[in-house]
């Protein structure tokens, strides 16, 4: 039989929850409440767009130019994205996950990365899909099964869905006080601005408000915390339903984006991309900034695990 373009399907259930986790990418295909789509979903038989729903590893974002410079040795990984000639969401998006366990409510899918050019570490990485009456947990496990210390960073990259419309129609709230000034042309980092210091109708998200033609594709930190450490992303429609998405303190970092593919175009702000990152844009530079970016360094042997939740709102 015919394997489907994006992978094995494994389709997970638990109350009203129900997603589909497709193996290329380890990617979330799918994820609905009672019928109600809480991602931007795509058909199994289709190359999956972009990095909708995919696993980013062995880093988020990007590496300005594909070049860094990593216990003194200077490296070049390929450029994906050429139009800004950066290498963007590391190195298993395309990679197609086994299965290692399943039941009804859960998958775990595993793969590794192997050495190569630019990037010569062994990283084992397992994932786990769980579904409960929660919402949808992912976590993800790194491991260098390398002789060396690597560097790492990941995340997801959901388009969350509120209801009916497109994202100009939502409301948005985002707890964070400081985000990462970009240059306009290539998105590559400045620095941390306090989100109400330049453009704060841009950029301030602390009090829930519509998100109406406001552009965004940037990363956000200085995330306020509930009482059990997680930051939450919450995006309503204008009944007051829609979906959140929480993490802990594994994921310092988040990037948003409003996915602004020119008008007339597929998925043109249809969904609201909100990706948790262990590291902020070009953490595998990190020496290079005035701020903390995060990159995680994977002794031989180590492991690393972070997690998200993606829920309804009623």
């Amino acid at each position: 039989m015919r394997t489907l373009l994006s992978g094995t399907q494994h389709a997970l259930r638990a109350g009203d929850y129900e997603a589909v986790i497709a193996s290329v990418g380890a990617t979330l295909r799918s994820l609905t409440f009672d019928g109600r789509d809480l991602t931007v979903p795509f058909d199994a038989d289709e190359v999956r767009p972009s990095y909708r729903g995919a696993t980013l590893a062995p880093w988020p974002n990007r590496v300005v130019d594909g070049r860094y410079t990593f216990a003194g040795v200077e490296r070049q990984v390929a450029l994906t994205e050429p139009a800004r000639h950066h290498a963007l969401h590391g190195l298993g998006s395309w990679l197609d996950y086994e299965a290692i366990d399943k039941g009804p409510s859960h998958v775990t899918l595993a793969a590794a990365i192997e050495p190569q050019t630019g990037y010569p570490w062994r990283i084992l990485i397992e994932t786990t899909f769980a579904l409960d009456a929660d919402g949808l947990t992912q976590t993800v496990t790194a491991t260098n099964e390398s002789p060396d210390t690597a560097p790492w960073g990941t995340g997801p990259h959901p388009y969350l869905v509120a209801g009916p419309g497109h994202v100009d129609d939502w409301t948005l709230e985002l707890p964070a006080a400081d985000v990462l000034a970009v240059t306009p042309d290539r998105l590559s980092p400045i620095g941390l601005r306090a989100v109400d210091a330049d453009d704060p109708d841009r950029f301030d998200f602390r009090t829930a408000r519509q998100i109406r033609t406001v552009e965004l594709d940037h990363a956000y930190t200085s995330l306020t915390r509930d009482a059990e450490g997680f930051a939450v992303v919450r995006v309503t429609d204008a009944a007051g339903s829609g979906v959140e998405m929480a993490w802990g303190g594994a994921c310092p970092w988040v990037q948003v984006h409003t996915s602004d593919k020119g008008v007339g175009k597929p998925g043109h702000r249809t969904g609201l991309a909100v990706e948790p990152m262990t590291c902020a844009p070009d953490a595998f530079n990190a020496d290079a900034y005035d701020y903390d970016a995060g990159l995680i360094v994977l002794e031989p042997g180590a492991s690393s695990a972070a997690s998200w939740r993606i829920s309804a709102i009623q």
